[in-house]
């Protein structure tokens, strides 16, 4: 069980690590291309980060405590809805400004990578949930799927957008994703995530 406690807190830094990189990078490179979804993105990987930082603070002791998981989970929660409200303002102001997303090569390449890296630590991290009992680290893992969802919205709309010139899709698609992120939050908040992931 102990070997199952460090590779959770492994999978936890591994994230929070790739989230910094992922925000700085992001925000940087939006910054100089102007880009403000770019920019949001980046601002999503912090909002993100609350999520790791959360589960850490959970797993720190290792052994189960009701206690610190009911906490750990109304913090992932917050952060799922945080981050619906990040999507939902962002979008609808794309789309009031009729602002395109604006392509950028270190864009496209953050965004390709985490469409690749985010789906494998969510999988790992639903795998030492199940073994782990916690359903703070399972509600962290569809988090992190929605990060891998997010991503791939942001570099369709960026394709789409240099390919036909559809200035709307990058908005239209993330709105879409916006009642599926709060439900994420609403579902953590009141601890109904994971019911499969007892050991």
């Amino acid at each position: 069980m102990r070997h199952a406690y460090r590779r959770a807190r492994r999978l936890e830094y591994l994230t929070l690590a790739y989230n910094a990189l992922e925000a700085v990078v992001s925000i940087g490179a939006g910054i100089a291309a102007g880009s403000t979804a770019l920019i949001g993105f980046g601002a999503d990987s912090l909002i993100e980060s609350t999520s790791g930082a959360a589960l850490l603070w959970r797993l720190q002791e290792g052994e189960a405590n009701e206690r610190r998981e009911r906490r750990a989970l109304k913090l992932v929660g917050a952060s799922f809805l945080l981050l619906a409200g990040y999507v939902a303002y962002e979008s609808a102001g794309s789309l009031l400004r009729r602002e395109p997303p604006e392509v950028s090569w270190v864009g496209i390449v953050v965004a390709a990578l985490s469409v690749v890296i985010m789906p494998w630590l969510a999988w790992q991290k639903r795998r030492a949930a199940a073994q782990i009992g916690s359903r703070a680290l399972h509600a962290d893992s569809r988090q992190t799927s929605l990060c891998a969802y997010l991503s791939a919205i942001l570099l369709g709309g960026l394709a789409l957008y240099a390919a036909f010139g559809w200035w709307w899709a990058d908005p239209v698609a993330a709105l879409v994703m916006v009642p599926i992120i709060a439900h994420e939050g609403v579902e953590a908040l009141r601890g109904e995530h994971c019911d499969d992931c007892a050991p």
